[in-house]
Formats: structure tokens, C-alpha cells, sequence
């Protein structure tokens, strides 16, 4: 090794040995008497001095020629700093340097390589492997090796076994588009790369593996926000002979087990609440229940009072602002604003305030007479102080968009604190939702999720096909979506109903999902299995917004990778070899 310690690693207790340590020159500070360099590695800063009369005079002048990222060796002496940095763990010592080799120069990097850089996110990016030098990113990554290790260790001790499955796969509808290979030695014919290992951890269970699991990547070319990413890693599960519950309290033990391990916090047992009540008191089905504010509808409270708004309405429903009826005009005024943006998608807001003296005070005041507005207070169970928001409209969109306008109010009232933790599980979902642009049904999860067994027959009434709940689940904390999964059809029969629902032709399910079919003919367990959101429990665990920060090498929100340049076009050679002709048609 060229390095005796790294720089993280001196303390009082090394005081008087010689040590030798490697790194990158984070800054350098010249005093004329003495000059100090600060050293970094992954592990942590050292400062080294290099002081007149003391240090060599060509040691010292070789140290002056230093620059920022320059990578250096030195030997020397630890001794005790004369003034301490306790905000430093190597703060209490310093290295005499008695010998120094410039490893290797360096050009000087285009943003800091501090805490705070000066370095904006697209500059950033194209130098990713600059960015990863600094201590936030640096701790992300280490954050999330901690985050896999942990789950490798709880599922091992649960008697799962890690399997690998296929990335060259066959192109299966799954929810988002595939992204395609194309196979030299198959012209015309493509691989795709799996959105899931959802087929192959279902054949697993088929072979015999009852407990599975896999740390893996997967694929989907959609659109993308701030969370999300064209590659992302998912925590793959599946286990055989088991029922809901079991899924339930073996994964609910897994992200009890990663918030003890990596955040130091006992969270409890997880409440369970159904996708109905979700979508009625929270109007989402990945509430955020870090705070109550749920939903009152008031529709049979406010019709007949010749407000045409309520009246004309198909759902009116609010939510109480506890404590905030010293909102201002404008920021009453910014609160209508924000319900009316398009991606909100309300018309307007109505509010009320209650009063110390506990009279209403409400923006229809010309319609609803004090007796009418205490029946409001009464249905919010509102007090002197609190603040009554409204919405008004189709039942869906109003349900979404006072979604948005509670989360809203949650940020602003400070009540979605990244340090709290409220984790829940959403059941009951709808097996299958109708698209009218489609003319037909969709699997709300996927083609192979399990029916609720008291539902199997609904399915054969036309009337009562949307009634049917899946055997299914979420995990949600914090409002977000970390983990889903459900009970899988093992019954090749009801898988068949399945496909036939969704449209496929008994010629498209042999096409597309045959191997399947033809697997269940040959003894398929009851199974059932989830896949957590790797990169979203890490940035939950991290306090940050975006799954990016804990991914090496993200791509942008266009789908790129701003510091390889990629995607990029091949060469006329290898698409010859490929046997494809390109047209790029304008969008």
C-alpha cells in the first residue's frame, strides 16, 4: 500500500508516529511562516504543515507548486495541532511533512469541491466523477451500500436466496415501453430490457425457490420527473405457499429492520388502510399521514343555497387548516392560484375561517347564513382559529386536486418534517380500471396479480367487473410509493380469464406470455411477492426529493447522461451488422 493511515483515520493517540498518506489537495493556506495543506480521501481530511526552519525548504517550495485536486503523497510526523478544529474528527492533529511526491497534477476542476460548491446541477452532472469527490454525494452512496447490505442480511436471515435473472429478455406489455436491443444474430428480432423480473421470479417459484430475492436493475422508457429514472434498482421478492399476510409482516419486518439499522429508529407496527378509505379521506392512494387533515365531504350539507358551484357540483369536500385562520388575503389568493394550475386542475377555492368568537366567516358569505356555516364548523369539527379550504366539482379531479392543495398546506404549516416517519400499508385495491380513450380494462398492477378470492366471481358479471378488489399492496411512507406487490394468479385457467379481460386474444397470450402458461401446467405454488423502490428508500432514509442524488451516474430529465454523452448514434458498420435501416422521423 502507498498509504500507512488515510485521512480520516489520525487522532491525539497517534501523536509522535511517522505515517504516510495519499489523496486529493482539497486547499492550500500560506501564512509566510507556515504552510498548510488540507488533504482529502474518502475517508476524511487531514491538514498537513510545512513550517519555516522547522520543514525542508524544498519540501516547502515543492508545496506551494500545489493545486486544488492535485493527487500527493506525503510522509511525515503527527503532532498536536496548535489550534484545535473540533469540527474536524482529525482536527486534534496535523502531519510535519517530511517528504511529498506529486502523484499526479491536475487541471483546476470547473465548480468547488466543497460541501457547498458553486457548481450547478447540469455542470455538475457532465462532471459526475468530480461531484462524487464531494461529502454529500459521497455519503449518499455510502447511505445506500449501507441500505443494500442491511436487506441482504434480513432477507438472508429469513432464508431467502439472491437469483439472478436475464437482462436480454422478450418484450412484455407491463405498463411503460420497453426499451429494445436488436440481435445481430437474429435480424429483425429484438431483446427488451425487463421493466420487472416479474416472469422470471414467477418461474423461480415454479422451480421450487420458495424465498427469493434480488437487488436489480430495471428499465422502463417513460417520461420522466424528479423521481424518476430511466434505469432504477429495485429490491425484487417473491415467496411460495404463502397468503397476504405473510408478505405483509415478513416485508413489514424488512423496513423495520433498514429504519433500525440505518436511521437508528423503531417504527412501529405498520397500519393497514384500504384503497377506498385512502382515496376518500386523502383523495390518493399513497396518502401522507404525517399529519391528519383528512378529507370532510360536505356535498348533502351545502346544496340548496343557490350557490351554483355546489349546487351544480358532483362532490364538494375540504379540508381544515388547523390553526390558520390568520391567512392573509394574498395568501389566500396564492392558495386559489395554486389549486387552479393545470396540473392541479381545480376552478376555484372556497374558505372559511372561524372566528374566536366562534362565529364563520367564509368567502360565500352572501349565500350561506351564519346557521349554514355552523353546520360547516360542525361536520370539520373545527375551533376558533382553524381555517376551512373547499373544492367543488367532478368527484375525481376534486378528490385529486384537494389532494394536492392538503400537501400543500402540510409543507407550508411545516407538518412534513424529512426527519418524521409515518409508514402504512394500502390494501384493497381495484383489480382492474376501465379507459375509456381504450374502450377496455387495464390491470390496476399487473396481468398476473391474484383477484381477491371472495371477488373470483364478480369477474363473470359485466356489471360487477370493476367491483372486483386485487390481492394486493403498497407500501407508503411518507406519501411516496417504496414498495408494491401482490398475491399472483398460480392458476393457469384464471390467469387465461385474466388475459381475456385484458383484451389479449388467446393467440397474443400464447405469443406473448406461453412460457408462463405452459409453466403452470406443471404444478405452479400459491405465490406472491413485492418489489421495494431501491433508490426511493435510500433518498426517504437521506431526507432528499429526488432519486437522482443517490444514483452514480443518473441521467438527466431527458433521459441522458450529460457526462458520457449518451444515447448517441452508432456507426453505419454496426447497424449494418445489425441489419437495421434508420429513419428518424420528426416528432
Amino acid at each position: 500500500m502507498l498509504r500507512s493511515h488515510t485521512c480520516g483515520e489520525l487522532r491525539a493517540e497517534h501523536i509522535g508516529q511517522t505515517v504516510t498518506l495519499c489523496g486529493w489537495v482539497q486547499r492550500t493556506r500560506d501564512a509566510g511562516g507556515i504552510f498548510w495543506i488540507v488533504l482529502r480521501d474518502r475517508y476524511g481530511l487531514t491538514q498537513l504543515a510545512l513550517e519555516e526552519g522547522v520543514e525542508s525548504a524544498e519540501v516547502r517550495e515543492q508545496a506551494r507548486q500545489l493545486g486544488r485536486e492535485f493527487v500527493i503523497c506525503v510522509t511525515g510526523k503527527v503532532a498536536e495541532r496548535y489550534s484545535k478544529n473540533d469540527k474536524m474528527p482529525t482536527g486534534d492533529i496535523e502531519i510535519r511533512v517530511e517528504k511529498l511526491d506529486v502523484l499526479n497534477p491536475a487541471k483546476l476542476p470547473p465548480f468547488l469541491i466543497e460541501d457547498d460548491t458553486d457548481g450547478g446541477d447540469d455542470l455538475r452532472m457532465k462532471y459526475r466523477y468530480l461531484d462524487l469527490r464531494r461529502n454529500p454525494v459521497r455519503q449518499n452512496l455510502m447511505l445506500r451500500h449501507r441500505v443494500a447490505q442491511a436487506t441482504r442480511r434480513y432477507l438472508d436471515g429469513q432464508a431467502f436466496i439472491e437469483v439472478e435473472t436475464p437482462v436480454l429478455i422478450k418484450s412484455t406489455p407491463e405498463g411503460a415501453r420497453d426499451f429494445v436491443v436488436p440481435s445481430r444474430m437474429n435480424p429483425g428480432e429484438f431483446y427488451a430490457l425487463p421493466q420487472s423480473p416479474q416472469t422470471f421470479k414467477q418461474l423461480l417459484m415454479v422451480s421450487g425457490f420458495d424465498r427469493y430475492f434480488q437487488i436489480v436493475k430495471c428499465f422502463r422508457d417513460e417520461d420522466l420527473r424528479a423521481d424518476r429514472q430511466p434505469e432504477f434498482t429495485q429490491i425484487d421478492c417473491e415467496m411460495s405457499f404463502v397468503e397476504q399476510e405473510d408478505i405483509l409482516n415478513t416485508f413489514e419486518g424488512l423496513v423495520q429492520y433498514l429504519f433500525r439499522e440505518v436511521k437508528g429508529l423503531e417504527i412501529g407496527t405498520l397500519p393497514r388502510m384500504t384503497y377506498a378509505d385512502a382515496m376518500r379521506y386523502y383523495g390518493n392512494d399513497k396518502p401522507d399521514t404525517r399529519f391528519e387533515m383528512k378529507f370532510v365531504e360536505l356535498t348533502d350539507v351545502v346544496k340548496g343555497h343557490n350557490f351554483p358551484v355546489f349546487d351544480n357540483a358532483g362532490l364538494v369536500v375540504g379540508i381544515n387548516a388547523f390553526n390558520s385562520a390568520m391567512y392573509t388575503r394574498k395568501q389566500l389568493d396564492e392558495l386559489t392560484e395554486f389549486v387552479k394550475r393545470p396540473q392541479v386542475g381545480a376552478t376555484g377555492l372556497v374558505y372559511a375561517r372561524i372566528e374566536a368568537d366562534g362565529s364563520v366567516k367564509s368567502s360565500v358569505d352572501k349565500f350561506y347564513s351564519q346557521e349554514a356555516l355552523q353546520e360547516w364548523k360542525a361536520a370539520f369539527k373545527a375551533q376558533p382559529g382553524d381555517l376551512l379550504l373547499v373544492l367543488a366539482g367532478e368527484p375525481n379531479k376534486t378528490r385529486k386536486a384537494l389532494s394536492e392543495l392538503r400537501l400543500e398546506m402540510g409543507q407550508r404549516m411545516g407538518l412534513r418534517d424529512k426527519d418524521t416517519f409515518s409508514a402504512l400499508w394500502v390494501v384493497d385495491f381495484p383489480l382492474l380500471e376501465y379507459i375509456e380513450e381504450e374502450g377496455r380494462y387495464f390491470a390496476m398492477h399487473h396481468p398476473f396479480t391474484s383477484p381477491k378470492p371472495e371477488d373470483v366471481a364478480l369477474l363473470d358479471n359485466p356489471e360487477t367487473i370493476g367491483e372486483v378488489r386485487a390481492n394486493a399492496y403498497d407500501m407508503v411512507i411518507n406519501g411516496v410509493e417504496v414498495g408494491g406487490g401482490s398475491i399472483r394468479i398460480h392458476d393457469r385457467a384464471v390467469q387465461a380469464r385474466m388475459f381475456s379481460l385484458l383484451g389479449f386474444s388467446d393467440e397474443e397470450a400464447k405469443a406473448q406470455f406461453g412460457f408462463l402458461l405452459d409453466a403452470f401446467e406443471y404444478g405452479a405454488p400459491p405465490h406472491g411477492g413485492i418489489a421495494f423502490g431501491f433508490d426511493r428508500l435510500c433518498s426517504l432514509f437521506g431526507g432528499a426529493d429526488s432519486i437522482r442524488d443517490f444514483i452514480a451516474f443518473p441521467k438527466n430529465n431527458s433521459g441522458r447522461d450529460v457526462m458520457i454523452d449518451s444515447p448517441s448514434q452508432i456507426s453505419g458498420a454496426q447497424l449494418k451488422e445489425l441489419s437495421i435501416k434508420t429513419d428518424v422521423v420528426a416528432k
